[in-house]
């Protein structure tokens, strides 16, 4: 009987921490409160943060003033040219899932707010790095995080492994 209470313990547990000790996939609010706007100052606030392979940028902007543009090189960049983005994003909210290594640049619409400084660059890291950041300037708020799915399983799976052993050893 003891043994069958310890295991709808571990099972409750499991099922109820849902994996919080794993690693978990952050959403980041470009801008944070003041969303992809100027007076946001989009580099000062992302300067030392860090982003993941997994995580999700969100930018939140009024559509009928604004728009964002994802551009190809650090020269599109500097210069605002968005002549030729990979996307463009128009909806006044959107969530771009940081899928891969490396740097992604994401640039205003509007020349003139480009060049006033609505831009960011995102350098983006292998999922899970241990490694210390280094400052950079990156665009994302702090946001609530939300494990991932594999997450949840990961960690649930870990408790009832950890459960059922001590369940064996009680044997």
């Amino acid at each position: 009987m003891a043994i069958v209470n310890m295991v709808m313990a571990v099972v409750i547990m499991a099922a109820t921490l849902g994996g919080k000790l794993g690693a978990a996939q952050v959403h980041h609010v470009v801008g944070g409160d003041r969303g992809w706007d100027l007076s946001s100052d989009v580099a000062s606030w992302s300067s030392g943060r860090s982003f993941r392979v997994g995580d999700k940028i969100w930018f939140a902007y009024a559509a009928a003033q604004e728009s964002i543009a994802e551009v190809t090189s650090p020269e599109e960049y500097e210069s605002c040219d968005v002549s030729n983005p990979i996307r463009m994003y128009m909806d006044g909210i959107d969530g771009i899932p940081l899928d891969g290594e490396g740097i992604r640049y994401f640039v205003s619409g509007k020349e003139e707010s480009c060049k006033n400084g609505l831009k960011l660059h995102v350098e983006v890291m292998p999922f899970g790095n241990p490694e210390p950041e280094k400052p950079r300037v990156a665009v994302a708020a702090a946001a609530p995080t939300t494990p991932s799915g594999s997450a949840r399983l990961y960690g649930s799976s870990v408790l009832l492994l950890v459960g059922l052993w001590l369940c064996h050893m009680a044997i």
